[in-house]
């Protein structure tokens, strides 16, 4: 549905009805529900076959919300918030006692997001001014499969599951938001995404420490996430063609993701060709992941990115959707 005044508003309503409602954001697009609404959050889980304890992220419209989520907003937190929201960061803080184990999955610490999208700005504004504080939303997928970055993904992946969906076109970014945990002594980089260390270095004054065996657990961080349903595998650069030649003179039939290697002459399957920059390529990564697995497709080649900070979300994205 186009975001109308009257879309946002009708949104709006099924979210405080307790209703599911995808909507975009710069990164990709969300499942929301009324996080203050635990029957609601629930739903979430039970839509996207989610495991209950991998928490979900919380959608703010302003910062003045983040004290009825978070009972502490610690100094490097205000700043990479200040400096970056709106936009693709997300903050794990310590949790307010309130705020349900739906939400947190259990833990002691909330993920809280501002988006920068205008449609996801204009439905959190409505959706506070009839007194919700918060938007639940994680990607608005079947769990562990490749995130939306259309509204058709969203209706492929969930159909009736969902009460509406808000068409906001494609996603800008195309990757998730990067998350920082602030629940110990140090930040911690929980996931990279579409804010680079570099930025964030440059305001907390150095980097964020790497997750340990401490570390909150969060959205998108498993092992196995992000994935087609063909079997996807990473190939050396200089091993695209081979890899391609090998498998199709067995009879396989392979789609290929490349941004430097070139289709061959009498290649008939699938094959994107990736632009060679790191923010274009994750423009494009997850709705190119989705036209290469179609139907009948035994594998999806991906040709390795390389291994620059420039490429460091790309990189782990597809470490966790290839075999």
């Amino acid at each position: 549905m186009a975001p109308t005044a009257a879309s946002v508003a009708l949104a709006t309503q099924r979210l405080h009805a307790g209703e599911l409602v995808a909507f975009p954001t710069e990164t990709v697009y969300g499942l929301g529900a009324d996080a203050g609404n635990p029957d609601a959050v629930h739903r979430i889980f039970a839509a996207k076959g989610r495991p209950s304890d991998h928490p979900v992220i919380v959608h703010i419209g302003n910062m003045a919300h983040v004290d009825r989520w978070a009972r502490e907003f610690p100094e490097g937190a205000r700043r990479l918030a200040s400096a970056f929201w709106p936009g693709p960061l997300t903050l794990i803080l310590p949790r307010a006692a309130h705020v349900d184990d739906a939400v947190t999955g259990g833990q002691d610490s909330v993920g809280l997001r501002m988006p920068s999208h205008p449609v996801a700005q204009q439905l959190l504004a409505a959706f506070a001014a009839l007194g919700g504080t918060g938007i639940a939303a994680p990607s608005a997928n079947r769990f562990g499969h490749v995130s939306p970055t259309t509204a058709q993904h969203v209706e492929d992946d969930l159909g009736d599951a969902v009460a509406m969906i808000l068409d906001g076109g494609a996603c800008a970014v195309g990757i998730e938001s990067t998350i920082v945990a602030f629940t110990g002594r140090e930040p911690v980089l929980l996931r990279p995404g579409g804010i680079g260390v570099v930025a964030l270095a440059g305001v907390l004054g150095r980097a964020p420490s790497a997750p340990g065996t401490d570390s909150p657990r969060a959205s998108g961080t498993l092992a196995s996430h992000y994935s087609p349903h063909a079997p996807t595998q990473l190939v050396a650069s200089g091993d695209v063609l081979q890899e391609v030649a090998r498998r199709t003179s067995r009879g396989e039939r392979v789609a290929v993701l490349a941004h430097t290697a070139v289709r061959p002459a009498g290649f008939t399957g699938a094959w994107v060709a990736a632009p060679v920059d790191a923010p274009r390529f994750a423009h494009v990564l997850y709705a190119s992941l989705r036209t290469l697995d179609t139907p009948g497709v035994q594998a999806i080649l991906i040709e390795a990115v390389p291994d620059e900070d420039a490429w460091l979300a790309v990189r782990d994205r597809l470490s966790r959707a290839t075999d």
